[in-house]
């Protein structure tokens, strides 16, 4: 719900809203030019004084005006006709024409009213009314992402368009909710909606017939400072009466000229004197610097507009079409889903083909958007989650479990669990494992035993079909066919081979970038970064083998390292291609590794064909930023893998220092000995804010972990709290 009311009207009206939001950012920026160029006046001057000043110079004033902004204009007659005159209070002289300009005025009524009149000021209450639900929605689904207030400013996984999105919005969400809520209101004070209950001063009282006196000596407008001072009109021409209109932020009222005091006074009300403060703080005129943080802030509209379609179409270009998606409240069964990179939609769809199919009433969603009170309303609930990184919740699970923990009561509906991972992994499986764990302390009743499914195996999730299709009472036979992503043809361009001496074959890779036929262009959309995956499809499965690409599209080349893995059918391809070869492959975004941004150092940690990346890393360093390697490798004459590079990089101060560790040669050294053995100048490094990139096996990440961690618990961090910073991230297999 809350993710729909936020995304729907953005998609719908992102045009809209833009013009709306740069409109109101280029009009923010007049109350902060007004206050440069105009002179304003000492807060304490009387408006008696002011007058008199005016009079002295313009014996023909009608009337005396003070804007929210403090400039002070005036009406005064010539023989060339009326002219508005902004007055300098010091003198009472004027110094320029009070006029707008034609832009300000065009800017005005197209940030109000779209250029349309009334019809176009109803549009523009009704847009800010939806900006308003958005900001509200947006944090929301913010604090949902992150994991609540604690960590609204907690680092951001995920592709590049969402962490954009998320960041611009941290930024301006407090200042548009300000803007869309005054708006609001102002609208519905023009539209009669709230009264501000001013009332028709009427006519004025009659005079009291005593000798007038001039402005400058009424003793009422010397009880009035410029502080609450908004207008003061003079009598007409050849009216004798001696009345006085004026103006204050407190009310309004009419001035006798020859008595000096107030009569028919209208306070304003309470509701007028909060349109008038709104009023000041939306348009700026009451606080510059205000209107400049709100103008910022719209600015970041059309970019949250951008990058927040950007961002569905990402999340939503990679999940299968689920056909015959019943609405939640008429599902007897949920199928939820978490996912980090698609996949198991895919399985999710294949789940909810076979269970329509045999009747049942379905509905699937991802996990983030379970509601408990909706939910208890279906007679089955599964659970398909993937794991993310060591056992983190996927993009489409935020949230899941902590509403889970949170529950009085167990729900009354049936659960089961269908983890996916890979059992390479040290985390496999992990986040399934945490929902199980959870339902259990809640004390949600199983459907049946929790399945998991390696290396997306389509034969044990059809086990796994069978199994809760019998619990249901259904016979559910689950034939999954995975959505081969788009591939293209890389063709190798060139070979390193090391390791063949200790019997333990890598290569380096390097692909030429897929040309488009005809015209020998690369492909357009085809834009990676040192760190991001190389999808590889062998021959014989649809299933994709993933590598860390360590080079940048703009290198010109696609370049991996592939160690021969036992048995393992895309390695060995890989390692039997000769130069002019092709294999078909895909990239896909990987923006949780790779280093943060900024100056602080950074610590390359990678063993074997795991410092690809890495390289990749230090290969685009142009600015010498500090890069601090340890590699671990089998023997330096054996698999020393960018033995030349390093050294050419480390030449040009593109990388710091280089601590290498071998296992067969005869100190016998492993990467977390040569992390231990630096352990002061790493300490250093890390409590002045060093990142730390660990990419190899996942039993050398392991001691990698165990040795950071003996390093660093004197000093009160661990790599679990860097992790959670940011600042130590991980790619094993």
């Amino acid at each position: 719900m809350l993710r729909s009311l936020h995304r729907l009207p953005g998609l719908i009206l992102s045009v809209a809203l833009a013009v709306l939001a740069l409109s109101g950012a280029l009009l923010s920026v007049l109350p902060a030019l007004e206050k440069a160029v105009t002179p304003t006046g000492d807060r304490a001057l009387t408006v008696a004084t002011l007058a008199g000043r005016v009079l002295a110079n313009y014996p023909q004033v009608a009337e005396i005006a003070q804007s929210r902004a403090g400039r002070i204009t005036a009406l005064v007659m010539t023989d060339s006709g009326p002219q508005n005159l902004v007055i300098d209070p010091a003198t009472g002289q004027g110094i320029a024409s009070a006029a707008e300009s034609g832009f300000a005025l065009w800017m005005t009524d197209l940030h109000r009213a779209f250029l349309l009149g009334d019809g176009g000021q109803m549009t523009a209450g009704v847009l800010a009314a939806v900006m308003a639900v958005m900001a509200i929605s947006g944090i929301g689904l913010i604090l949902r992402r992150v994991g609540g207030w604690r960590r609204i400013f907690a680092p951001l996984k995920g592709p590049l368009a969402g962490r954009i999105h998320v960041w611009l919005a941290r930024l301006a969400v407090p200042g548009l909710l300000f803007s869309a809520v005054t708006a609001v209101f102002m609208s519905l004070v023009t539209f009669g909606v709230v009264s501000t209950g001013a009332a028709d001063l009427g006519f004025p009282p009659a005079p009291s017939g005593l000798p007038r006196a001039v402005a400058s000596q009424i003793t009422a407008l010397h009880h009035m400072t410029l502080a609450g001072f908004r207008d003061l009109s003079f009598p007409f021409p050849g009216d004798d009466s001696g009345i006085y209109t004026v103006e204050t932020i407190h009310g309004a009222g009419y001035v006798d000229a020859g008595s000096g005091l107030i009569v028919g006074w209208q306070p304003n009300s309470a509701v007028a004197r909060a349109y008038d403060m709104i009023l000041r703080l939306h348009t700026g005129q009451g606080a510059w610097f205000l209107g400049m943080i709100l103008g910022l802030s719209a600015l970041a509209v059309p970019a949250m507009a951008i990058s927040g379609t950007a961002s569905w179409w990402i999340a939503h270009r990679g999940r299968p079409r689920i056909r015959r998606n019943l609405t939640l409240t008429r599902a007897e069964t949920i199928i939820l889903v978490g996912s980090e990179t698609g996949t198991t939609w895919g399985f999710a769809a294949t789940l909810h083909k076979a269970l329509t199919e045999a009747g049942q009433a379905v509905h699937t969603t991802a996990l983030s958007r379970y509601d408990p009170a909706v939910a208890n309303r279906a007679a089955h609930v599964i659970a398909l989650a993937a794991t993310y990184g060591d056992g983190e919740p996927p993009a489409s699970a935020k949230g899941f479990l902590e509403r889970l923990q949170s529950l009085a009561l167990a729900p009354t509906s049936k659960l089961a669990i269908i983890g996916f991972g890979d059992s390479q992994f040290a985390g496999y499986c992990a986040y399934a494992n945490e929902i199980e764990r959870a339902a259990s302390k809640v004390g949600w009743p199983m459907l049946a035993p929790m399945h998991r499914i390696d290396r997306q195996s389509a034969q044990a999730f059809a086990a796994a079909g069978r199994v809760i299709g019998h619990a249901m009472g259904l016979s559910l036979e689950l034939v999954h066919r995975p959505v081969v992503p788009r591939s293209r043809d890389f063709s190798l361009m060139s070979r390193r081979d090391y390791g063949h001496e200790v019997q333990a074959p890598v290569s380096i890779l390097r692909f030429a970038l897929p040309k488009c036929r005809g015209i020998g262009l690369r492909q357009p959309g085809l834009h990676f970064r040192a760190g991001d995956l190389l999808g590889i499809l062998p021959a014989g499965s649809d299933l994709p083998r993933y590598y860390s690409l360590a080079s940048d599209s703009r290198d010109g080349y696609a370049e991996i390292c592939v160690s021969r893995t036992q048995g393992g059918l895309c390695s060995g391809q890989l390692l039997a291609l000769e130069a002019g070869d092709s294999m078909r492959a895909f990239v896909r975004r990987n923006p949780s590794f790779r280093p943060a941004r900024g100056k602080a150092p950074v610590i390359l940690v990678g063993a074997g064909s795991g410092i690809g990346p890495l390289a990749g890393f230090v290969r685009r360093n142009r600015k010498g930023r500090p890069f601090h390697m340890f590699f671990g490798l089998r023997h330096p004459d054996s698999d020393f893998l960018y033995e030349q590079e390093l050294a050419g990089w480390r030449a040009n101060g593109q990388l710091a220092t280089l601590t290498t560790a071998a296992s067969r040669d005869g100190a016998r050294l492993y990467v977390q000995d040569a992390i231990r053995r630096d352990a002061a100048r790493l300490a250093t490094l890390i409590v002045g804010g060093a990142q730390v990139l660990v990419c190899g096996g996942r039993d050398m990440g392991a001691g990698v972990r165990a040795a950071f961690d003996e390093i660093l618990t004197p000093f009160g961090l661990t790599p679990a709290l860097l992790k959670a910073q940011g600042r130590y991230r991980e790619d094993v297999y």
